[in-house]
């Protein structure tokens, strides 16, 4: 049974209880924080998923407290039809055991609450960021997102931890056992807030992108606390702030929000932090950079500049000489997280980190007083682009993720550039990042290449996927292929980053980048002194408009290439310069309306635009004449090596391999106790596993699922290895098949749910040496039975299997034929 309501959809029952509490029935119900203190005086975005996207606080600051606000279900079923009558998606009246689902349309930063007068029974109550009670690892202060609620005179409380607010869009009231009829009423999210004000905006020809902006933006601002920027909402004993998650984050609240004063805050306050991550010292610069160009804030500059001399300087010590690097994303390219984290790619990453940091600081150093110091950290730079071109076929050591950084920073040749994009940009499902945080600086570089057309398919292909997934808020990681083995909204595929996070903010890049790309306004001198509107426009995306929130006040601007109708708005301290997008056809005339109307010089003139500078405070429209049709772009095919339907099923064979399996090797997994049973076929040199635990389930049974014995014994084994699950980061376990290159066999992965645990597992496999993703993820599902996956390869590789649902994932046997 299922009933929705589209108009609880508006923002509905805002909280009336003061700081010191609601009173129930002579109780006090305690909030943390005060009711929210604007009002819905701005504009309402339908593209956004924030119910507060047109909520305006006078004035918010730095130093404001979080505030609370109410949020009721946009829809209900239950599993019961016979033991409940829904009222409407916040109110049901229960007559005996059943579970109610409650969907509240976007995830919250929130507790769950509800009202009973008559309540008498057991019951316990979940949230969860997908369709499923979450649960979480070891370390959290409640990893099963499920419990007993916490009574306060009729209001009844799911209290997971201390601070109270996990990531909430889905929520149960799980009745248990009930004495009597009982009515439950204003079913409801408590959802915290830090007060900003949407003073940036976008808007363009395609809603997709329109809905990334707005999603990037809300997922900022839900990890907004009272006085740094979350890296996560859901309590899982990593909710704290990290260093580098916060570069994309602050980036995206700049351009959002314009909320200066708590970048500098955070700034401030992760000035020291690194996380115990190299590369995450470097991201504190590059976001100190972000903040001086957006703000001219010279104070901070000084108050940080040695603390930033220092940490490139701790780089250049580095550089030949690497530490641990413990981290640089989730991709198996990069060494799959904390699994592999020094590995060749991840060093590389991290030198081009290096470069371009030293670059960019040079650059904004020459802008300032500190014009001195800029020669050393050129100086640092040059140095190690030249013993990088000692090697003159440099650039086919790099990965997407280092050619990336090398394309930040600035230096390659026209030639070189090609190279790198030939070499690791041409392919559209390698270019594709397991963690948008890295796919942020992957689209960068596409941009800075002048490739906007492919970047957008990528920026699809990553953000768009997730919004096809029903996401409100960005992931952790995502793979495309997960829309193809999931329904929208089921519980992620977990993984070397731990229990998936849906709610993210170190994956909303995408938000700044369509602001400085797309929309086109960036600052070209500190502080927007001077600043460049420069969109870029295609047959993709045909007209944009929005806003990018200064110090000197918002800028505006839109331009529409079918109509080549457009306007600006250049607040007072400022001075502009406007970038006519050719579009891939000739212009023949552009005037400009407003305080300086006509036509003027163009100032200068590439492949992509016309530029006109020194364009005063003002508004100013402007038409453009094109001649000709804009062309299509081209149509990249995502393709996997593999095809879309690499694997086959088989769930009738059970424990029976033999003769069906096997006939040129197998590993039976801890089929003798915890000993593995193994006979390697001829062409595969070795197996090795990581990360994996060890069962025997159990020994001589007849029981169908164990599998056979390899020597005709009648009765039969059955043993696994598993993930580690709950302990952090131990999702996952990997099989590397060594197998004899251009070897084409057949490898099938035995399944089974021994003990019944409702196991769903998911796999990749990845080529061995390169880490190329192969094939789109395979899932798992219902394999109390036992069943085989089997795959058709014809190099080494790496198969990763990761858990979903169950105490944790498992397999059984390996058969080659």
């Amino acid at each position: 049974m299922k009933i929705s309501s589209l108009s609880s959809l508006l923002f509905a029952g805002i909280i009336t209880c003061s700081l010191s509490g609601c009173k129930q029935n002579s109780i006090t119900i305690n909030e943390p924080y005060r009711p929210v203190s604007g009002s819905f005086s701005g504009k309402a975005v339908a593209c956004s998923p924030d119910p507060l996207v047109s909520f305006r606080w006078k004035n918010p600051q730095a130093t404001d407290s979080l505030e609370i606000y109410t949020l009721k279900p946009v829809a209900v079923w239950s599993d019961n039809e016979d033991n409940v009558k829904i009222k409407n998606p916040a109110a049901v009246r229960v007559k005996g055991n059943c579970n109610l689902m409650f969907d509240f349309g976007r995830v919250s930063a929130a507790w769950f609450e509800f009202d009973s007068e008559n309540l008498d029974g057991d019951i316990e109550m979940s949230i969860s960021e997908y369709n499923e009670p979450a649960i979480f690892n070891i370390g959290a202060e409640h990893p099963h997102k499920t419990a007993r609620p916490v009574r306060h005179g009729n209001t009844y409380r799911l209290e997971l931890n201390r601070e109270l607010y996990e990531g909430v869009r889905f929520a149960w009231i799980h009745v248990r056992e009930l004495s009597c009829e009982a009515d439950i009423s204003n079913i409801r999210l408590v959802c915290q807030t830090k007060p900003v004000n949407y003073d940036g905006s976008f808007d363009c020809s395609d809603t997709l992108f329109t809905r990334m902006w707005y999603t990037g933006a809300y997922d900022v601002k839900l990890n907004l606390l009272y006085d740094y920027f979350g890296a996560i909402l859901m309590e899982r004993s990593d909710r704290h702030s990290w260093t580098g998650d916060a570069y994309p984050s602050q980036a995206a609240s700049m351009v959002a929000f314009g909320n200066y004063d708590f970048v500098k805050t955070n700034l401030r306050n992760t000035a020291k932090l690194f996380n115990g991550i190299a590369s995450y010292s470097l991201y504190w610069m590059l976001s100190l950079m972000d903040y001086y160009y957006y703000t001219g804030d010279n104070a901070l500059l000084d108050e940080m500049i040695d603390n930033a001399c220092d940490k490139a300087d701790v780089a250049y010590t580095h550089f030949d000489n690497l530490p641990n690097l413990n981290f640089n994303g989730w991709d198996e390219r990069l060494g799959a997280g904390f699994e592999y984290p020094d590995c060749p790619e991840s060093q590389n990453v991290y030198r081009m980190l290096c470069i371009h940091t030293w670059n960019r600081f040079a650059d904004m150093l020459e802008r300032t007083t500190y014009s001195r110091l800029a020669d050393t950290y050129r100086r640092y730079a040059d140095e190690k682009i030249a013993a990088l071109r000692s090697n003159p076929v440099w650039t086919n050591d790099l990965g997407i993720h280092s050619a990336a950084e090398a394309i930040h920073a600035g230096f390659p040749t026209a030639q070189e550039e090609e190279a790198l994009r030939q070499h690791a940009f041409a392919d559209r499902l390698q270019r594709v990042s397991y963690s948008p945080f890295n796919q942020y600086f992957i689209l960068q570089a596409m941009a800075r290449m002048k490739r906007h057309a492919e970047a957008l398919t990528t920026a699809d292909d990553c953000w768009g996927g997730q919004l096809r997934y029903g996401a409100t808020t960005f992931f952790e990681v995502f793979r495309p292929s997960w829309n193809r083995i999931s329904q929208p909204n089921d519980a992620p595929v977990n993984n070397q980053c731990g229990y998936t996070s849906l709610t993210h903010p170190w994956s909303a890049g995408i938000t700044k980048w369509l602001s400085e790309e797309i929309l086109g306004i960036r600052p070209l001198t500190p502080g927007f002194a001077s600043f460049v509107f420069k969109p870029h426009l295609s047959d993709k995306i045909t007209w944009v408009k929005g806003a990018t929130p200064t110090l000197h006040g918002v800028i505006a601007a839109s331009f529409d290439a079918t109509s080549g109708k457009g306007e600006l708005t250049a607040p007072k301290g400022t001075v502009a310069s406007i970038a006519i997008p050719k579009t891939g056809r000739n212009i023949t005339r552009v005037v400009f309306t407003g305080k300086q109307s006509g036509e003027r010089e163009i100032s200068s003139e590439d492949e992509t635009h016309l530029y006109y500078d020194g364009f005063e405070a003002g508004t100013y429209k402007i038409n453009v004449s094109y001649e000709g049709t804009m062309p299509s772009s081209p149509i990249e095919p995502l393709v996997y090596d593999y095809g879309e339907t690499p694997a086959t099923e088989d769930a009738s064979t059970q424990g029976n391999w033999k003769g069906v399996y096997g006939s040129k090797g197998y590993v039976l997994l801890n089929y003798d106790s915890l000993q593995h049973r193994m006979t390697l076929p001829a062409f595969v040199e070795n197996i090795r596993f990581n990360k994996e635990a060890n069962i025997h389930w159990a020994t001589a049974v007849d029981d169908a699922r164990a599998l056979r014995s390899d020597t005709g014994d009648a009765l039969r084994n059955i043993g696994a290895i598993h993930t580690n699950d709950p302990n952090a980061c131990l999702q996952t376990m990997t099989v590397d098949i060594a197998s004899k290159p251009a070897q084409e066999y057949n490898v099938s992965l035995y399944f089974v749910d021994w003990d019944e645990q409702n196991r769903r597992s998911a796999i990749e496999v990845f080529a061995l040496d390169s880490k190329r993703l192969l094939m789109p993820v395979q899932m798992v599902r219902n394999y109390q039975q036992g069943k085989y996956v089997t795959f058709t390869l014809h190099e080494p590789v790496r198969i990763r299997i990761n858990m979903v649902r169950g105490i944790n994932a498992t397999l059984s046997g390996l058969f080659f034929d």
